[in-house]
């Protein structure tokens, strides 16, 4: 028997419906959208711009931009350094930019954070330091304490990855192995006129000490958290992050330092701006918006699971509704597949709903990729319809057994319904919106 097909005019409308209600979202998060109106006037000294993370790129364009074509701020007055992700940098004109590892860092973020540092401490008291901060910032901006080598601290975060540790718990043992994170960058930069961050959220609740392991807030984490989070989580450490972790003289700076005091702090888009976005799209088109929450968390198939009973539930209730819902949820590997929690949640809404009429799905980061393999051309997500677990089997997948094995980017590649925007130069955390009716 052949697989009904995606191209039937209902189907195919509600899969274009999905892709545009999850672009609109994106779009409204992008620091062309959300940065301008948020940079403040330039200082008699030196602007010195520091960014970090997946918009790290793009955010340093746009300051570069403002401040040289609207302000007219000559060129010896602005100088800096932006990290992004490998395929995320973008030209800023007197900022250098520098592309790195992400999830797991490499040696160009350890050379590119190494001089961040140096030139944050070479601000004086006319300068302003603006730093502009998104997800991906952890693992750009890496510098190892002590004696932890970059080897050492890539194994820490890939055993971290794997055991489904959430980003706080991730971030915190970050911030107590770092020379940059949990404050410590405002500590080198204690001389300057003011510090001030300017951030894209990617985290559950938008805490700033979370955001990029929070460079310039005070970390409110300590090494004893750290350290039973490596111990709950089986991660062996090796004697140098161990040294690290029982050293109270390496504490991270808390509330009260001095290196605070003419420190700032804006949060200039939310995970919930890009879900509003998408809500605001989905209603335009005639649907109901159910906001599910922009701070979900748990395992992917798990909360994939609930969704589905939702969806199935306001069908049968006769509603036509969007369940919109954010956050960052996680995969405990268990197989030997690739895959991300968004394409991991497809996979097992997918499976939940059993080829159900009338309700179809999209998973997707907003910053263009999922998963930890790093690469900027790895895919969002993945998109789910009533056809998806038919058309599956006629290509002859076990979807049971490939979600078993954590093996979703196979899966979704083979059906040719992986989300594939490509670098969008933000990061919002996810975007998953299921349309019923």
């Amino acid at each position: 028997m052949t697989a009904p097909s995606p191209d039937v005019p209902a189907i195919r409308d509600l899969r274009q419906l999905l892709t545009d209600f999850l672009d609109a979202g994106i779009a409204a998060a992008h620091p062309s959208k959300c940065l301008v109106g948020q940079l403040p006037p330039p200082v008699p000294g030196r602007l010195i711009i520091l960014g970090a993370g997946k918009a790290g790129g793009s955010m340093a364009a746009m300051a570069s931009r403002f401040y040289r074509q609207e302000h007219g701020v000559p060129e010896e007055r602005i100088l800096g350094l932006a990290v992004a992700r490998h395929g995320y940098g973008e030209d800023a004109p007197g900022i250098r930019m520098v592309e790195a590892g992400h999830p797991v860092p490499d040696a160009a973020g350890i050379a590119a954070t190494k001089d961040a540092l140096a030139i944050a401490a070479q601000a004086g008291p006319d300068d302003e330091v603006l730093v502009l901060l998104s997800g991906g910032g952890s693992a750009n901006w890496i510098a190892p304490a002590g004696n932890l080598t970059l080897e050492e601290k890539q194994g820490i975060t890939k055993a971290l990855l794997r055991s489904g540790a959430p980003i706080d718990e991730i971030n915190c043992v970050r911030k107590h192995l770092s020379r940059i994170k949990g404050g410590r960058l405002a500590v080198a930069a204690k001389n300057a006129r003011r510090i001030l961050t300017l951030a894209i959220s990617d985290v559950p609740r938008d805490d700033p000490s979370v955001i990029a392991s929070g460079p310039t807030v005070p970390d409110p984490s300590t090494l004893a958290d750290a350290l039973a989070i490596c111990e709950r989580r089986g991660i062996t450490l090796p004697e140098s992050a161990r040294a690290l972790l029982t050293d109270p003289a390496n504490e991270t700076p808390k509330a009260g330092d001095p290196a605070f005091a003419r420190a700032e702090y804006r949060i200039v888009a939310r995970p919930i701006d890009a879900l509003e976005a998408a809500a605001a799209a989905a209603k335009a088109a005639g649907y109901e918006p159910v906001m599910l929450g922009a701070d979900c968390e748990g395992e992917a198939r798990e909360v994939a699971a609930e969704h589905a009973k939702l969806a199935r539930e306001m069908k049968a209730a006769g509603r036509k509704v969007a369940l919109i819902s954010g956050g960052e949820l996680t995969v405990t590997i268990r197989g030997e597949g690739d895959g991300g929690p968004n394409q991991e949640y497809a996979l097992a809404l997918a499976l939940a709903l059993d080829g159900e009429e009338g309700i179809a799905g999209i998973a997707a980061d907003t910053d263009g990729t999922d998963g930890g393999r790093g690469k900027a051309t790895d895919p969002a997500g993945g998109l789910v319809d009533p056809t998806t677990l038919a058309r599956a089997r006629e290509k002859g997948l076990d979807p049971a057994a490939m979600l078993a094995d954590n093996d979703s980017t196979r899966f979704f590649a083979t059906i040719g319904d992986l989300v594939q925007p490509g670098p969008t130069r933000t990061n919002v955390n996810d975007c998953r919106i299921i349309l019923v009716g």
